[in-house]
């Protein structure tokens, strides 16, 4: 059985390597959309690069012959999601989603919900003005506008950013996953008075939320884009496992 898993996430990873295990009865191969310059590779066999949207993919699956699809991609992926459903059901191949749970917010937590990244913008001049921005280095667009020139930005991510982007701003490059003592330090340092977090879920950045609620700073989340209707969902790599084992045992 050929598996191709659309990857680029620590659950995708994690995947990867639970079907090591299944070598001889399943062929995985691994697809990164090749945006970060140095990814963290998982087994198997690796392909980077877009397939050309949803036309494209379904090409992919019919000439590699593919048995099943495993969308594992970031949440916040949502264009390359509707492209594996309409792919899928294109070329008749089972899709699979593998998203990790949403957080939650606490008692004690001051969460802001936003529906995009222009709606977080507009939240933070009554926010507050030292802006810790942890959306990635694409999106910034949505904060270099004037209205925010005024704010200071502080923004962490993988690979350094491009224009357009905040006005004032300084970048830190780093992969997590990330320390409370860490993400204490780096809130008091930077006299960080609003966060701004993806709904991205998993524990690799939630320390900066927990970081938050202690500084009582507050908290600006930008919801998850819905999986397209009718798609299965799991939420863990074990359970995505128990899912394809169900289909060749």
């Amino acid at each position: 059985m050929h598996v191709l898993i659309l990857g680029g996430t620590a659950e995708a990873r994690c995947l990867a390597e639970l079907l090591a295990a299944e070598e001889g009865v399943l062929r995985v191969t691994n697809s990164l959309a090749g945006r970060v310059s140095a990814p963290r590779l998982p087994p198997g066999e690796v392909r980077v690069g877009g397939f050309g949207g949803a036309e494209g993919l379904a090409e992919w699956l019919c000439a590699h012959r593919v048995d099943v699809l495993i969308d594992a991609t970031h949440p916040f992926a949502a264009t390359i999601g509707f492209h594996a459903a309409r792919a899928a059901a294109e070329v008749h191949v089972p899709l699979l989603a593998l998203r990790r749970p949403g957080w939650v917010p606490v008692e004690g937590d001051d969460w802001h919900g936003a529906g995009s990244l222009e709606e977080a913008a507009a939240l933070l001049p009554g926010l507050g003005r030292r802006v810790f921005l942890t959306t990635g280095r694409l999106g910034l667009a949505a904060f270099a506008v004037a209205a925010l020139d005024e704010l200071w930005f502080l923004v962490r991510c993988v690979d350094a950013p491009e224009a357009p982007h905040p006005a004032r701003m300084e970048v830190l490059l780093d992969r997590g996953p990330f320390t409370l003592d860490g993400e204490r330090e780096l809130l008091r340092r930077h006299r960080v008075d609003v966060l701004v977090t993806k709904d991205s879920g998993g524990p690799a950045t939630a320390p900066k939320l927990t970081a938050a609620r202690e500084a009582g700073v507050p908290v600006v989340v930008v919801r998850r884009p819905a999986v397209p209707e009718g798609v299965r969902v799991v939420e863990g790599p074990e359970q995505a496992l128990h899912w394809l084992k169900s289909r060749y045992s």
